[in-house]
């Protein structure tokens, strides 16, 4: 018989099971993009091309969540094909030697801010479900977070990208790695800064290589 200090307290409440997915018991993809839908869930919407989804193999190993589309992204529909993402195609192919479409690559909004700007905490807010959804249904090995907002939302809190680049994090069970985001490593083209990203996502790749992953070249 359980103790008396483990009984339940006269009028307390059990525990409210989890919300059910918007994307079904098993997400996919094209559930989560279905839902998304023509989004217009913050002001985002208003001065976009289009939405940026993702773009990649959706049973991917390796997946890497950026910030937000540049002009590039919003004018073709694909993340990470601007001079930024010529880099970390890039790093991607030459560096790692395999190919760009073995990975999943996404950011965590969908639409181009204003003069690229940072996005703000209520339209990451609004896009957070339709990020997690796409993670849901990847089910990656090892996550990679491209700079500050990708790694700070992913971690649920604020985070020096400068100290905890380099070390492993955890997303719901997942080994995340954080590292500068290309656009950083641009406007900071040093041999050191190079090094430093170089690092970070040759140890991903290892270690989703030691967890079972497989990659085309």
């Amino acid at each position: 018989m359980p103790a008396a200090d483990e009984q339940p307290r006269p009028g307390a409440r059990a525990p409210l099971p989890p919300a059910p997915s918007p994307f079904g018991a098993t997400p996919t993809l094209e559930a989560v993009r279905e839902v998304l839908g023509d989004c217009k869930r913050c002001r985002l919407a208003e001065g976009r091309t289009q939405i940026v989804f993702g773009d990649g193999n959706p049973d991917a190993d390796l997946l890497f969540v950026g910030e937000a589309p540049g002009e590039q992204e919003d004018l073709q529909g694909v993340p990470f094909v601007g001079r930024a993402g010529e880099l970390l195609t890039s790093m991607i192919e030459r560096g790692l030697g395999i190919a760009r479409s073995s990975v999943y690559i996404c950011n965590i909004v969908k639409c181009r801010p204003p003069q690229n700007r940072t996005p703000l905490a209520d339209e990451v807010s609004a896009c957070r479900v339709f990020l997690d959804g796409q993670i849901d249904a990847v089910r990656p090995k090892v996550i990679v977070a491209l700079g500050k907002p990708a790694t700070s939302l992913l971690l649920d809190r604020d985070v020096s990208i400068t100290r905890v680049r380099g070390t492993w994090q955890e997303y719901r069970g997942i080994p995340l790695m954080p590292t500068f985001h290309p656009a950083f490593v641009l406007r900071q083209y040093t041999p050191e800064i190079r090094r430093l990203v170089w690092e970070d996502v040759k140890a991903a790749l290892e270690r989703a290589r030691e967890r079972g992953g497989r990659f085309e070249a």
